[in-house]
């Protein structure tokens, strides 16, 4: 039996239009197993992470064990690049502009992604819109720590000594618009005790001047503090997270009258904006697995280091609940960096 043929005009625009949705189809998948052959390819060369600080720090030290792990997952090596400044935010205003292939990652830190929209007028880059956020790394707590002599041994009887006595009313931060600064004056509102913060330019002599008695009361990171702890050369007064995550059952803001106070600094992965979305999918995929590696997790608590990843989508609206809040905070602070 012969099938009539249609030839109508009507007949042929239903041609034409089945091949076109034929064709586009054809492309999608086309552009699916591209980008699907592009992600298991990936990566065909060394990857650079941008440390945005200089070496030895705990930044630097967690983005060298991350790069050793993925670099073992990725059989390329991970190219650790230091380039330090301004809290982190000149190694990030670098890799915002790096090209959106992931051969560039950034291990951005609290101040470069959360404090700095906030007290930077002239920030280079835009830490919500100018990165694809992959992954949160570790976080650890800040630490207000005082000298052995000052005579207070826990939070509330810090306080009560600040409001009576003007020799414990100033305290040492790491820095001006640090998250250690931020985080006294966040809890110095809330509390309603007077301090002044007088900055240092970093953990180190800090730490020295409060040892020598130069500053009663300071806030640092606890990773740089502890030591000094355990050696019987600070007081630890509390931990700045909501919890010891440690085990030691070190005491911490919360549980000393300040319910639900958390400030913890942490370390994540970021790329360039624009970075194809397989591409940042197993970036994140792979850094959970190389995060949860029983030497990986030992290594980061031996600096002080939680591992606490939390990618993609779930890091993303922690960062924006956590600009809310350091924004506040440099209101409060009056912190202003040029």
């Amino acid at each position: 039996m012969n099938v009539p043929q249609l030839t109508s005009p009507a007949a042929s625009r239903l041609r034409r239009r089945g091949f076109a949705i034929g064709l586009l189809a054809l492309t999608a998948l086309t552009a699916v197993s591209g980008a699907s052959a592009q992600t298991a390819q990936w990566p065909t060369r060394p990857v650079t992470l941008i440390v945005p600080f200089a070496p030895g720090g705990p930044t630097d030290v967690t983005g060298r064990v991350l790069g050793e792990a993925l670099g073992k997952l990725w059989k390329q090596t991970v190219v650790i690049e230091n380039r330090a400044g301004a809290g982190g935010t000149v190694g990030a205003g670098f890799a915002a502009k790096a090209a959106p292939d992931g051969y560039t990652l950034l291990l951005g830190v609290t101040g470069s992604h959360s404090i700095a929209g906030a007290l930077y007028p002239n920030l280079p880059y835009n830490p919500k819109t100018d990165f694809e956020a992959i992954s949160k790394i570790v976080q650890y707590p800040n630490a207000i720590v005082t000298n052995v002599d000052v005579p207070a041994n826990n939070l509330q009887e810090l306080i009560a000594l600040a409001k009576k006595d003007s020799k414990y009313q100033v305290y040492g931060t790491d820095g001006n618009g640090t998250a250690s600064h931020l985080t006294m004056e966040m809890l110095r509102e809330r509390g309603g005790f007077p301090m002044q913060a007088v900055q240092y330019k970093g953990a180190s002599p800090l730490i020295n001047d409060i040892i020598a008695g130069h500053v009663p009361v300071g806030i640092t990171g606890f990773p740089s503090a502890e030591e000094h702890v355990k050696a019987g050369k600070l007081k630890l007064i509390a931990l700045t997270t909501d919890k010891d995550y440690s085990g030691n059952n070190y005491p911490t803001i919360a549980q000393q009258g300040f319910p639900g106070f958390s400030a913890a600094p942490w370390s994540g992965v970021f790329a360039p904006k624009g970075t194809p979305a397989p591409v940042v999918q197993k970036i994140a995929a792979d850094i959970k697995s190389a995060m949860s590696a029983p030497d990986v997790v030992a290594k980061m608590k031996n600096q002080g280091l939680t591992v606490m990843p939390v990618t993609l989508g779930a890091f993303e609206a922690e960062l924006d609940r956590e600009r809310a809040a350091w924004a506040t905070a440099v209101k409060v602070s009056g912190a202003q960096v040029q």
